[in-house]
């Protein structure tokens, strides 16, 4: 019965491999391997055959690796695109591919679910490439819907709209705005913005970084210490980096606390 079975993927997988494209419907819905395969070879699919093949999540890897090979997939975009999406493409596939797809392809692979993890990083790092000399505008855009690693990295700048775009996107986290925080290399104007932003400067451990940062204005961090733990404020004064003026107030208001406890 299995030699019977074998035989008839065989059979199956060499018309897939040879049939004109009028009778090659059949073979879309099929699930053996080696028949996808034979599939992913035949000369006579189209662009959209092939897209259509990448619609399905089930793809084995071998398949997206012929597909890859194909010479519709070598000469068009949206096949490229697709591949590079695909959550099942060998990476040794999807990586090359990364750099023949525009700056904001290359984001929709990094927030395309299942994509592996590698991929996505390789495509954020290829998107900061790209954005040191793309148009202003369009960095703009970008710091409005790109992943949180990348707007983390495009708050590096003085630019006031930029920085606005990129505090305002949903993909940033309250990690990443800590470790921006902690970059000797962050413009003042940038610390400035978030300690006056009502989406981060209302959170505990942001309000922390922000009085450990020298470049948070004085009256800012002043009012964020009613807000912290002793404990937290007596290792912000153990910090040699920190500003004599900052550590004076911190002291300062530990007598208020410790006179507040006595009435």
């Amino acid at each position: 019965m299995g030699m019977e079975s074998d035989d008839r993927s065989i059979q199956r997988a060499g018309k897939a491999a040879a049939a004109p494209r009028h009778l090659l419907e059949p073979f879309f819905k099929e699930t053996a391997k080696e028949v996808l395969v034979a599939l992913a070879r035949n000369p006579s699919l189209l662009e959209r055959d092939l897209l259509r093949l990448l619609e399905r999540r089930d793809l084995p890897a071998d398949v997206l690796r012929e597909i890859s090979l194909h010479k519709e997939a070598v000469r068009n975009y949206a096949v490229k695109l697709a591949l590079a999406r695909h959550p099942k493409t060998p990476r040794l596939v999807a990586l090359p591919l990364l750099k023949f797809l525009y700056l904001f392809d290359l984001l929709r692979v990094v927030q395309t679910p299942g994509v592996p993890a590698d991929v996505k990083i390789a495509a954020e790092e290829n998107i900061l490439k790209r954005a040191e000399t793309i148009p202003r505008g369009e960095k703009i855009t970008l710091a409005r819907r790109a992943s949180g690693r990348v707007v983390a990295e495009l708050l590096i700048t003085e630019d006031r709209d930029l920085i606005q775009a990129g505090l305002e996107n949903p993909f940033l986290t309250e990690a990443h705005v800590l470790k921006v925080l902690g970059r000797e290399t962050l413009p003042p104007r940038a610390v400035e913005m978030i300690a006056s932003h009502p989406r981060w400067a209302t959170r505990y451990y942001v309000r922390l970084a922000l009085i450990r940062n020298p470049a948070t204005p004085f009256q800012k961090a002043l009012g964020f210490l009613p807000d912290m733990t002793i404990a937290d404020l007596r290792d912000i004064c153990l910090d040699r980096r920190m500003p004599g003026d900052v550590r004076r107030a911190i002291e300062s208001h530990f007598s208020e606390r410790g006179a507040r406890r006595l009435t």
